[in-house]
């Protein structure tokens, strides 16, 4: 198993599923904010965004947009975290740089999100 930081995947990661690593890489899938594509003992691929966990299995609600799917978590060979995590990048350094000009500026900053 390798990954971009011992905490987190990033996306292009695939990991081969075993007893050893099963939970982390589980628990990075439900917390991953982009599509994974889970591979499964029969040569099935689902690729979605994985929402919920029980104790056995999985459900991923699907890229293609069909219904819901719930996966066997003992069947699960590989994950792979195939779409972008949508909370990636710099969107939070932004926000810090705009809030800093802003108050450089003498505008009003504030913490609060922005009504839309």
């Amino acid at each position: 198993m390798t990954a971009s930081t011992p905490d987190s995947p990033s996306e292009g990661l695939t990991v081969t599923i075993d007893d050893a690593c099963r939970d982390r890489v589980l628990e990075w899938a439900r917390s991953y904010r982009g599509d994974v594509t889970i591979s499964t003992s029969s040569g099935d691929e689902h690729v979605g965004y994985l929402f919920d966990q029980g104790d056995s299995f999985i459900r991923l609600d699907p890229a293609d947009g069909g219904p819901r799917a719930q996966i066997d978590i003992a069947n699960i060979t590989t994950v792979h975290f195939s779409g972008r995590d949508m909370a990636a990048g710099k969107s939070f350094q932004r926000w810090i740089k705009k809030f800093i000009d802003k108050k450089l500026a003498g505008e009003t900053a504030s913490i609060e999100s922005e009504v839309v």
